[in-house]
């Protein structure tokens, strides 16, 4: 992907700041879907037609948002990838986002982001497509920037070298640096194929990355990226009339070039018996299994008993693999399945992160045993119901936004050749039987085409161990052939340049008018509707959450929040995850340092039942003694993958040296110490003390009345009695001010570094918390923010660099971070202070002002567009006691921040003076630098960190 940049948190947030073939018919007259049946989930409605130079139109209107999305898929992917240039497609995906002959490096972020828009890519196997949301009056200027880089694309040298450097330490930071990183990225292709290109993986290797050249950037360009090769899919508030206006004049006179279009014909054969692989890795603190077997392809009449077979064995918690591997036998923290639909056959995996003392061996056992049963036997009706609802609601959910709409149809059209699959699915699936996901199981999931990849630890590596085979030697990849006569494109003079358009009127943001009444036990409740689809989100807020935690026993909110749902006086775990997922709903309890909650998503029509178990696991938890050590293990063993990953070490690190021992300076979600001593008195005593109604707010969001939800809560928190005793103080969550530290902790052959500037900020309710929220979108924002021009655009350090700002009820963190070759660790720490103390220095221009608080208020109104968005503002807004009228002044606050406020809270909040370091690496590979300029530098070796202590290291 070009980018992996969140905005600065989520939108919740910054409010609250708490946390393919040829389909259409040759003439362009438009084709109109018809509209469902009263009752049924409306289809996505649309128009299609063709340009005489073979580029596909389809439109998808939506009066009812601000938005609108462009989006362009090419019919090419990393299987086109050249022989000697995997990865390559990726890397050009980079490139598509630099200049053109009209078009400045970083203008098409300036016509997109600056907006309040957003613009990204993704490389797939089979496609790779560029997907925009900006406010609907900006359509025009992004269709002309569209057809600009498909016709009039420049590679320039320098720019091209630069780019491929930051695809490189996107290769460190999502394979070398995460667990498990090599076992999805690298070895999970390369032992499912033999002969398809599928085999080679899409983000390809360094050897691979440093042979590719401009003149194999030119040619890719020319091959591929043409209009007959292209689909365009429009989505959101436009004029119909207009929208083919505008593409006629832009995407018209593109050439269809006379070369045909190189297709990749190689697929893979029978898998002729099982294969075993057997891998040992740095970085795996937990070992780990994936099986793959070979799959259709997307377009198999077979694929909805196999995605319906998919939601049996993994959606949810009353799925097979959770239920047998990580509920009942404990011998896995996590189990999961890998189904992507491909043009060709390709392959599906089912795979499990073992528990602590278990082996892969015991995993693959397992996860055969499910596999058989899924073949061997029938499923149950109730598991054939529940899987549908389950895949009707994430539909839903899917068709919220306008992105979400746009990238079902382009899915459908580059998967299926047809636009109408997306339509179909649906239909499809419910007409699956119990005898078709039997069917399919046989026919596809053969124990004998089994393929095998056992990831263990490299401490645990035998002498005689053998390296695993990597990408088979038949793997088909043929040369990329240039086209004649490329034209190497030049920027036009300055002077020359044809300006995008001018952008139309401002279409207004639709904000919530939410409702409110306070039942007699003192609840608040609070509904928001919103009639576009049939769906409600309900959260249940309580204002208390980490910083309420025992003295000692970090972690407490997290783990009374956890054990909600694992059983009420009534059901048990099982049965309050069966209950949910066969109404095809979501439930969820977590914690914050500043509140709890429990969340439900579900169907309308389904809302009350939903809402009946939501009360009960809110009300009812009986903490059993049972449950409580299983979630103990499951919390040891994700610590033991979250301390192997550097950028979330890095953040435990840097909140105990801003914090210290105050509630933030703590993990959330606990210790091994805290863990271990964790009893059922500490979580079931939280839950009695903090979950009263008086303390609690309850949010509905969706298709429903005020007041239907209102008589709902009467009906299932009325009687929920709120304690005589008023709750006790907690101490101040933030603590005082502590000295500045400089902390390497050495995480020996860890394939990135990852470094954090943080300090203490501010509390959400402080009068500069506007202009901080703008200060910080100039700081470390978004993809043109000051970290990620001067750390990745430039330089090429980092796959991306960022700052967020937790304006929580005392004062929050500020932190800027990002991830880099070890190598040069001391460069971006050198960065991130020289932007930091910039902000101070330093006035913001009045076009970039403007820019900074349009990606706020962008994001701000992208957030609107679903249920769960916005009961994730209402509830933290009264998380943090903040009036629900916020909701509707946000905008004007954002836009009334001038260039003066920013300044001054740069230099009073952003000034890395009085902040703390945390450089998480290879220590042996760091340059010296570091230690010569922080001479202070305390240097922990990862096996003597101490997360319970604020000095951060194990007493001697």
């Amino acid at each position: 992907m070009k980018r992996a940049l969140a905005l600065t948190a989520s939108l919740a947030a910054l409010l609250v700041a708490a946390p393919a073939l040829a389909l259409a018919p040759a003439a362009p007259a438009a084709q109109t879907q018809a509209k469902a049946p009263a009752g049924a989930i409306a289809p996505i409605e649309y128009t299609q037609r063709t340009l005489p130079n073979g580029l596909r139109v389809f439109a998808i209107r939506d009066t009812s948002t601000p938005n609108v999305s462009v989006q362009v898929w090419y019919d090419v992917g990393s299987k086109d990838d050249p022989a000697g240039r995997s990865g390559f497609a990726h890397l050009f995906e980079h490139l598509m986002f630099k200049q053109t002959r009209n078009l400045a490096n970083e203008q098409f972020d300036r016509l997109t982001e600056d907006v309040g828009g957003f613009n990204n890519a993704s490389t797939y196997d089979d496609f790779t497509n560029y997907y925009e949301v900006v406010p609907a009056n900006h359509l025009q200027r992004i269709l002309w920037a569209e057809a600009e880089r498909m016709g009039n694309l420049v590679v320039d040298e320098a720019v091209f070298k630069s780019e491929r450097d930051v695809v490189k330490e996107e290769l460190r930071q999502r394979i070398l640096a995460q667990p498990y990183g090599k076992l999805f990225g690298l070895m999970y292709p390369e032992i499912s194929f033999d002969t398809s290109p599928y085999g080679r993986p899409g983000i390809g290797s360094i050897e691979n990355l440093d042979a590719a050249t401009v003149e194999d950037v030119r040619a890719f360009h020319a091959t591929y990226y043409r209009p007959d090769n292209a689909v365009l899919l429009v989505a959101g508030n436009f004029d119909p009339a207009e929208l083919d206006k505008w593409v006629d004049q832009y995407f018209g006179p593109l050439k269809k070039p006379d070369a045909p279009l190189p297709r990749v014909t190689a697929l893979e054969g029978p898998r002729k018996g099982p294969k075993l692989w057997t891998a040992y890795e740095p970085n795996t603190p937990l070992p780990a299994v994936v099986i793959s077997y070979p799959f259709p392809a997307g377009d198999s009449p077979d694929m909805p008993a196999l995605i319906v077979a998919d939601a049996i064995m993994s959606k949810g918690e009353s799925s097979r693999l959770y239920q047998s591997l990580v509920y009942d036998q404990q011998i896995a923290t996590e189990a999961f399945t890998a189904l992507e639909q491909r043009q060709q056959p390709g392959s599906y995996a089912v795979g499990s992160i073992m528990a602590e003392g278990k082996t892969a061996e015991a995993g693959e056992a397992a996860l055969r045993a499910q596999v058989a049963k899924l073949r061997d036997a029938p499923v149950t009706a109730a598991e054939l119901s529940e899987a549908k609802n389950q895949l009707v609601t994430d539909a839903l959910r899917e068709r919220e936004t306008v992105d979400g709409k746009a990238d079902a149809l382009g899915r459908a059209v580059l998967i299926s050749g047809d636009p109408a699959a997306a339509n179909r699915l649906l239909g499809q699936i419910q007409a699956v039987t119990a005898a078709d996901v039997q069917r399919v199981a046989k026919k596809y999931l053969q124990d004998e085409t089994r393929a095998v990849i056992l990831y263990n630890s490299d401490a645990a590596k035998p002498a005689d161990a053998k390296p695993v085979p990597g990408t088979a030697p038949t793997v088909v990849a043929k040369a990329l052939v240039p086209p004649k006569n490329i034209e190497i494109i030049k920027p036009a003079p300055e002077g020359e340049r044809v300006a995008p358009p001018k952008p139309g009127a401002d279409v207004k943001i639709n904000l919530p008018a939410p409702s409110e009444r306070t039942l007699a036990n003192g609840l608040r409740v609070v509904v928001s509707q919103d009639h576009d689809l049939p769906l409600v989100s309900a959260d249940l807020v309580i204002g208390s959450g980490g910083a309420a935690d025992p003295a000692g026993r970090p972690g407490v909110a997290s783990m009374s929040a956890t054990l909600l749902t694992k059983g009420t006086k009534t059901r048990s775990a099982t049965q309050i995850a069966q209950a949910v997922e066969s109404l095809g709903g979501e439930l969820g309890a977590d914690a914050s340092y500043d509140g709890s909650s429990v969340g439900l998503s579900v169907k309308s029509d389904q809302l009350e039942p939903g809402l009946g178990i939501f009360a009960d696991v809110a009300r009812n938890p009986v903490f059993a003694p049972d449950e409580l050590e299983r979630e103990r293990q499951q919390a040891l063993n994700n610590l033991q993958v979250a301390l192997s990953d550097p950028a979330t070490l890095a953040s435990y690190a840097a909140a105990r040296a801003v914090f210290g021992d105050a509630p933030y300076g703590r993990i959330m979600t606990g210790t091994e110490t805290s863990l271990k001593a964790m009893g059922r008195d500490d979580v079931s005593g939280f839950h009695q003390t903090w979950f009263r109604p008086d303390n609690a707010t309850l949010v509905l969001a969706g298709d429903l009345t005020p007041e239907q939800g209102f008589a709902l809560a009467q009906k299932l928190f009325g009687d929920w009695k709120a304690p005589a005793a008023a709750m006790p103080a907690v101490a101040s969550p933030a603590g005082q001010p502590k000295p500045p530290r400089v902390i390497l902790i050495d995480l020996p052959e860890a394939g990135q570094a990852a470094v954090a500037v943080a300090r203490r900020g501010i509390k959400r309710k402080d009068e500069r918390y506007y202009p901080a929220a703008v200060a910080n979108n100039v700081l470390g924002g978004g993809y043109s923010a000051w970290l990620n021009q001067e750390i990745r655009i430039k330089r090429g350090l980092s796959y991306g660099a960022r700052s967020t700002l937790s304006g929580r009820r005392d004062v929050g963190p500020i932190v800027a971070s990002a991830q880099t070759k070890n190598e040069s660790a001391d460069q971006v720490v050198d960065l991130i202070a020289a932007q930091m103390t910039r902000l101070g220095a330093a006035s913001v221009g009045a076009d970039e002002l403007k820019a900074r608080q349009s990606v706020l208020v962008g994001g701000f109104g992208r957030t609107l567009e679903t249920t769960d968005g916005q009961a994730g503002l209402l509830g933290g807004l009264a998380l943090l006691q903040i009036d629900l009228s916020e909701l509707g002044r946000y905008v004007d606050k954002v836009q009334a921040v001038n260039a003066d406020q920013v300044k001054t809270v740069g230099g009073e909040l952003f000034d890395p003076a009085p902040a703390s370091i945390v450089v998480v690496g290879d220590a042996k590979k760091i340059p010296p630098a570091l230690k010569a300029k922080y001479p202070q530098m305390e240097v922990i070796p990862v096996g003597e960190l101490d997360l319970d202590s604020p000095t951060l290291r194990k007493a001697k």
